[in-house]
């Protein structure tokens, strides 16, 4: 993905902050400057926290799980529809209906609703009603579309919220916090970025500042289910095994000696000597070598091994990677772990998680470890946020 550069994000007026008495003083570390009564803020800030969100957003996709896209001022509803469909995600638009998380089986209700008025009308149902009913039922329908439509294929719980100002979208942020739902936000400098789990510092109210900020976000949703199809995709180990095979065999091939080289061979001591000579000095530098890059293949071992701890419900991005650098990498040693540790694991890493709730994680983690994914999925449909 094509990073987005300072001089474009400038151009869609991005840097436009609200009038320096609306300001919210936890913006301060990114905040640039006040000009004219405005607040400017630092586009380079925006970059990095972007780049960041990006990564994180990627990862969530990668897993599976859906992002639910939250805009409803007038000047966002198209371009989040727009930009939320073509990756094939959730969005709102319209009203947040209240309760949508917290409350989400109610909600899944209504939308199966929905569902059963299409079937009405496809059976033939729908015309043994009178003309009056009829006339309800399609003002039913209509209003389920408006409101719910976008959400009909969210089965259950998103994995990350997206919102486009967070000043707006109160009740959705209080929501995603009670179920330890990761939040990722474009946030402006009236708004609270306390309230954020990962936070893109920039303009929420110009179209064209929404529209660049949506664009390389589902950019990053996009190459994260890319990646996941490509994983579904791969091919056999046999062929990869002989791929790995072909480039050893040229190897060997170009190592062995041929007659020309036989002929102008140094005698048999000299080309001894040198030999040793060529030896001792490419150990030293394979050992020089192995030392430096001891501490990146350690990295990548741990990497390789460890597990997606975020298809736990409850846990996101940022409290997976708490658990992997206190060595609970793996669904086995999270299955092992005792809530209160990790708990502390997680407050000790940052305050902001320290209202998670590790006490069914290992539970779900054991269900995981077993291959029990059927088993998981119906157990996290029935629970709020991974909390029983």
């Amino acid at each position: 993905m094509a990073k987005v550069e300072v001089k474009q994000l400038l151009e869609a007026g991005v840097h436009f902050g609200h009038l320096t008495r609306k300001w919210n003083p936890n913006m301060a570390p990114y905040i640039y400057m006040e000009r004219n009564g405005i607040h400017v803020i630092n586009l380079y800030k925006t970059v990095a926290k972007m780049d960041e969100a990006n990564e994180a957003l990627s990862k969530i996709a990668a897993s599976g799980r859906k992002i639910l896209f939250v805009a409803t001022k007038k000047q966002a509803k198209d371009i989040v529809a727009e930009k939320a469909a073509n990756v094939n995600m959730p969005y709102i638009t319209e009203r947040w209906p209240g309760g949508m998380l917290t409350n989400f089986v109610t909600i899944r209700k209504a939308v199966k609703k929905m569902a059963m008025i299409d079937r009405m009308k496809k059976d033939g149902t729908f015309l043994t009603l009178s003309k009056k009913e009829r006339l309800q039922v399609d003002r039913l329908r209509a209003k389920l579309e408006k409101n719910l439509g976008s959400i009909s294929e969210m089965t259950r719980l998103p994995g990350a919220l997206f919102i486009v100002d967070t000043m707006r979208e109160h009740i959705a942020v209080k929501e995603a916090q009670k179920l330890n739902i990761p939040i990722f936000a474009m946030v402006d400098t009236n708004s609270d970025p306390r309230d954020v789990d990962y936070l893109i510092p920039s303009n929420d109210d110009a179209s064209k500042s929404i529209d660049i900020i949506m664009t390389q976000v589902t950019n990053a949703v996009a190459e994260g289910l890319a990646e996941r199809k490509s994983e579904k995709g791969e091919k056999e180990p046999k062929k990869e095994a002989k791929k790995e095979e072909a480039p050893k065999k040229e190897v060997k091939e170009k190592l062995a000696p041929t007659p020309e080289t036989v002929e102008t061979e140094a005698p048999p001591v000299v080309a001894k000597a040198t030999e040793i000579k060529v030896d001792v000095e490419a150990t030293k530098e394979a050992v020089a070598e192995e030392k430096k890059e001891a501490p990146k293949k350690e990295a990548k071992a741990k990497s390789a091994k460890a597990d997606d701890l975020t298809k736990i419900e409850g846990v996101g991005p940022k409290a997976a990677e708490a658990l992997t650098n206190a060595g609970l990498e793996t669904f086995a040693k999270v299955a092992k772990a005792d809530a209160d540790k990790m708990k502390e694991i997680l407050t000790e890493a940052s305050s902001r998680m320290a209202h998670l709730d590790p006490t069914s994680w290992p539970k779900q983690a054991q269900m995981a470890a077993d291959g029990k994914w059927d088993e998981l999925k119906e157990w996290q449909d029935n629970v709020k946020g991974g909390v029983e």
